[in-house]
């Protein structure tokens, strides 16, 4: 998305760090350039110590492949780039390369909204390793943040256990692009609407909003502001209570409530933005219904989360709605969800088998999963997830219902009596979209739909249970014996 004249969208190929073009060059001059590639996008850690994560971001992998080109200009800035030992950074026969390229990937995804857990992949790409490795930075800046922010939201729209929850956060989103990101990934993790004018005109998501506090300091007595905000809008009229004393903001919308009726109008709803949320919607409420106003709806703001939420539920707070920001389009208090994309299999050409390769580490936490992986997911009678399986085709033992722990191998679960389906799609195949695109709408229902029938421990905020992910049998030996190989070549002690 282009703000100004100094981006384009074909700028997307030089969203990267450099080192994935660096690399790209000595893929190029090693004579790799049709050696292939399968790298998978995974998160080792479920953000916010909770038990699950939204999938989000999927739905512009393909925008992303498609126009992943280098143009003129592109061509001319990286012949500019100095190397630190002097010269130019990369070699002129590279970029004449580059500016003939065009993406050959084949892409497989958790579709958008879906629920996705740790370790197992979000993303596979697949195709040749320079094309592969070029992608990768704009494809975790894409996937990352939008799926930690819709993770972030499902946990506010489940604390607010029905109730309408609107995304406030643009003013404190990280820039233009990042409110964007927050209003579509919001949308999906189950807000009802967003305070951005913009995120509409481009997602068709609803737009929603009011006055602020300005308003009313605007205008000689706080009265006169709400009067003239219900000529203004009387069919959007949420009139905004603390600017000076909640308890005579309620008295003064009371009164233009009144009037409104006499218009044959109604005020819809009034907002309380700062103090004892739970005591102050109380107080609202009672005066509402008192003064024969049932129909006013009571919403609040604030610096909410979910823990918030939650809290001014328990205190029996007779909250309507929420307008939830900064703390939604910061995902405070994580500010990353530390998605990693990895090589998992490598081929000389694309008409030879894979041969998986594994990543090892100083932290035994960190070693990869090899192998071309998909996930089957397994599910109880009522419908409800009860494991993941990472699974490689071409290692299965036949024991389709058995499982390891991906990261402890003295658990296995058995999920024989359990149905399963696949979990991976196609989104791109040589570099071109795969079905017609998805629309948010049906994104938001999967999620809703798949949180509806996660299990209610997984989804508690304070040490969910552990949801199952493993390892196809097979797959969990060929893990070791290329754990052992590897320590073994390079010397390692490596203890299982």
């Amino acid at each position: 998305m282009a703000l100004t004249d100094q981006t384009c969208p074909t700028d997307v190929a030089l969203n990267t760090d450099l080192y994935e073009l660096t690399m790209a060059q000595g893929y190029w001059e090693s004579g790799m350039a049709k050696g292939e590639g399968c790298f998978n996008v995974f998160f080792r850690d479920a953000p916010f110590n909770g038990g699950y994560a939204i999938a989000c971001g999927m739905g512009q992998v393909a925008d992303l492949v498609e126009n992943f080109v280098y143009d003129d200009e592109a061509i001319k800035y990286l012949a500019s780039v100095p190397a630190p030992g002097g010269g130019a950074l990369f070699k002129p026969e590279f970029l004449e390369y580059l500016r003939n390229f065009r993406m050959h990937v084949d892409v497989w995804g958790i579709p958008e909204g879906e629920i996705v857990f740790a370790r197992e992949p979000m993303l596979r790409v697949q195709g040749p390793i320079i094309d592969c490795q070029l992608i990768e930075t704009a494809l975790l800046n894409l996937v990352n943040f939008q799926t930690l922010v819709a993770t972030k939201t499902s946990r506010v729209v489940h604390a607010a256990e029905g109730h309408p929850v609107s995304d406030f956060g643009l003013r404190r989103a990280q820039g233009p692009d990042g409110g964007l990101a927050v209003a579509r990934a919001s949308y999906i993790g189950g807000a009802s609407s967003t305070s951005n004018v913009l995120a509409g005109k481009i997602y068709g998501i609803p737009v929603f909003g009011t006055h602020a506090h300005s308003w009313v300091m605007s205008f000689p007595t706080e009265l006169d502001a709400f009067r003239a905000f219900a000529a203004s809008s009387p069919k959007n009229c949420v009139l905004l209570l603390d600017t000076y004393d909640v308890r005579e903001g309620i008295k003064h919308a009371i009164t233009v409530a009144k009037e409104m009726e006499e218009r044959g109008e109604r005020l819809a709803a009034v907002r309380i933005d700062s103090g004892d949320l739970a005591r102050l919607s109380k107080m609202a409420r009672e005066a509402f219904d008192e003064a024969g106003l049932p129909y006013v709806k009571i919403s609040a703001s604030n610096d909410l989360d979910e823990y918030t939420i939650q809290s001014l539920f328990a205190q029996g707070a007779p909250i309507d709605s929420f307008g939830v920001g900064t703390k939604l389009a910061t995902c405070d208090p994580q500010p990353s969800l530390g998605g990693v994309y990895k090589l998992s299999a490598t081929r000389e050409t694309p008409d030879v088998p894979w041969e998986p390769v594994i990543k090892l580490s100083e932290q035994a936490y960190k070693r990869t999963i090899p192998g071309v992986q998909h996930i089957r997911r397994y599910y109880d009678e009522a419908g409800v997830p009860v494991g993941d399986m990472i699974v490689d085709d071409s290692v299965d033992t036949g024991d389709k219902d058995s499982m390891v722990d991906v990261l402890d191998e003295l658990t296995s679960y058995d999920l024989s009596e359990a149905t399963s389906r696949e979990m991976l799609v196609k989104l791109v195949e040589d570099g071109h979209r795969v079905g017609e695109p998805e629309s948010l709408e049906a994104a938001k229902a999967r999620c809703r739909e798949a949180v509806m029938h996660l299990d209610p421990a997984t989804k508690r905020f304070l040490n969910p249970q552990y949801y199952p992910v493993g390892l196809e049998r097979g797959l969990a030996r060929l893990r070791n014996e290329l754990a052992l190989l590897e320590a073994k070549g390079s010397g390692r002690r490596l203890v299982q």
